[in-house]
């Protein structure tokens, strides 16, 4: 068996940014178990929203929290009364003062755990694991993406055995750093049992810009 590495854990601070970012000493575990909390909350509360992910940043005794959902007004509401609603159900979870922003999400379409997410939404409603992968992959394909790839498994179709299916489209370069490829993961709750789906996206390279040293030549010329 090979070692699965996650793909946006390999890429981080070289085109992946942290989700939570923050430090502390001593208070480490206490401000973890926080984290948890918010995306539980708003995870289990807003499952409509299409929350894509949550981003956490800490100052003093205010968190900072950056909500990126596709369907930003459900969460926001009629005179964003919806978004004061979000922020007192987070400060009674925490106990601190919460600071809220909502960003949408462009193109949901790119996005790997909302693609995982409307796959297992559709093996809920009955529909065949297949055709749900297909057209995922086909929206995204035609939204731009250079790559796909969707994983199911479990009990696909009913059958008494759990079995693994894979479907792939285009490029999907996992061990080249400067790959931009986006990871997520969903589960259907089906009566069969759970349906685990994964997809990774290849949106392409991203190359860091060259730093200019002034004097280079000559210094060059004068090492020459």
């Amino acid at each position: 068996m090979g070692h699965k590495v996650h793909p946006i854990g390999l890429r981080l601070g070289i085109n992946q940014e942290w989700q939570a970012r923050w430090f502390a000493g001593k208070e480490y575990a206490t401000f973890l178990v926080e984290d948890v909390k918010v995306r539980r909350a708003l995870q289990g509360r807003y499952r409509e929203a299409g929350i894509s992910r949550v981003d956490i940043e800490r100052q003093s005794n205010v968190i900072n929290v950056t909500l990126h959902t596709s369907r930003p007004g459900v969460v926001i509401g009629r005179g964003g009364q919806r978004v004061e609603e979000v922020r007192q159900h987070l400060e009674s979870v925490t106990g601190k003062k919460i600071k809220l922003t909502i960003e949408e999400v462009r193109q949901p379409e790119l996005d790997a755990y909302l693609v995982a997410k409307g796959v297992a939404e559709q093996i809920e409603r009955r529909i065949a694991f297949r055709r749900a992968v297909k057209q995922a992959i086909g929206r995204t394909i035609q939204s731009g993406a250079k790559g796909i790839k969707i994983m199911c498994s479990g009990r696909l179709g009913g059958a008494e055995i759990a079995r693994r299916q894979t479907l792939k489209e285009g490029r999907l370069p996992l061990q080249t750093l400067r790959a931009n490829i986006d990871f997520g993961l969903a589960e259907a709750h089906t009566t069969l049992g759970r349906i685990g789906v994964k997809v990774w996206i290849y949106k392409g390279d991203i190359i860091p810009e060259k730093v200019q040293v002034s004097g280079g030549t000559n210094a060059a010329a004068q090492a020459g």
